[in-house]
């Protein structure tokens, strides 16, 4: 058995202390078709609980479409997927928010007249209990859920540092601050495995040093599982533990960053250098 196989089956403890888990999720041969295009073909990789898994590739190479695979957006036609070591079954979106998967979009997804506070509050839905008559009241169990929600949102604002804009309406802010915002939302469903499309696109230099920061303190500090999509090589190499790479619908690298930096295929398709 490869070292990075039985990593998969078994865990790891990374160089810097923490813990790696058994998979969180299989993804087994999956096959993606729209009409005649193939976006995915045959491909398998899994996400160990506790690690931050990069997935990668050229423009067009189907990462957002395996990002939508995983999320429940699109079901693959052939292939099948496990999720704590039970197939999943095609749910809708919103039911694979239930089972503790949220996620952020290449394509910022906020509710741009709502503040910053009332933003992260939507990511509490998962948890609210109360019917709509009593959240309309306020009354009852549905002022103490009000609160508790609250607080757990509020821990969120401190935690990414946006005190000072939590009543500002998103729409007002600068593009790296909305993306920190969607950030906060999604965490506030409090998920075990956040996906992540292309966090730190558009950003500045500056702005990507706080969202790798970030993106490394919520898989430090909560424990959370996360798998990205990323262009910047840089960030990639310092923030994964592993790296799958795709090409044109296909798996064409797997494994940590420095073993995916030294494969061929790899910078061949992707990284644009040849060896001689």
């Amino acid at each position: 058995m490869s070292m990075q196989s039985a990593q998969s089956a078994q865990g790891y403890v990374t160089a810097d202390g923490r813990k790696i888990g058994g998979p969180v999720m299989e993804m087994e041969n999956i096959t993606l078709r729209f009409g005649g295009v193939t976006a995915i073909q045959d491909i398998s990789f899994d996400i160990l609980e506790g690690e931050i898994r990069a997935i990668i590739g050229p423009n067009g190479a189907g990462k957002s479409s395996m990002l939508n695979v995983i999320n429940g957006f699109y079901h693959p036609q052939e292939g099948r997927i496990l999720y704590h070591g039970e197939e999943r079954k095609p749910l809708k979106p919103y039911q694979i928010a239930y089972q503790g998967i949220a996620r952020t979009f290449q394509n910022i997804a906020l509710f741009k007249g709502m503040t910053t506070l009332d933003n992260i509050m939507t990511g509490r839905l998962t948890h609210m209990k109360t019917n709509l008559l009593s959240q309309a009241l306020w009354w009852g169990r549905a002022e103490k859920e009000e609160v508790e929600n609250r607080e757990i949102v509020e821990k969120i604002i401190d935690f990414l540092e946006i005190q000072t804009i939590r009543k500002t309406p998103v729409g007002r802010l600068p593009y790296g601050l909305q993306k920190r915002v969607e950030l906060g939302r999604a965490l506030a469903a409090e998920p075990s495995l956040l996906l992540l499309d292309e966090p730190m696109a558009g950003m500045n230099v500056e702005e990507k040093e706080d969202m790798s920061r970030f993106i490394l303190d919520v898989n430090d500090e909560f424990g959370t599982t996360i798998a990205l999509i990323e262009h910047d090589m840089g960030v990639v190499m310092d923030i994964a533990d592993r790296v799958v790479v795709m090409d044109y619908g296909k798996k064409i690298g797997d494994g940590t960053p420095a073993e995916v930096r030294s494969n061929q295929a790899v910078i061949d398709a992707y990284l644009g250098v040849s060896h001689d």
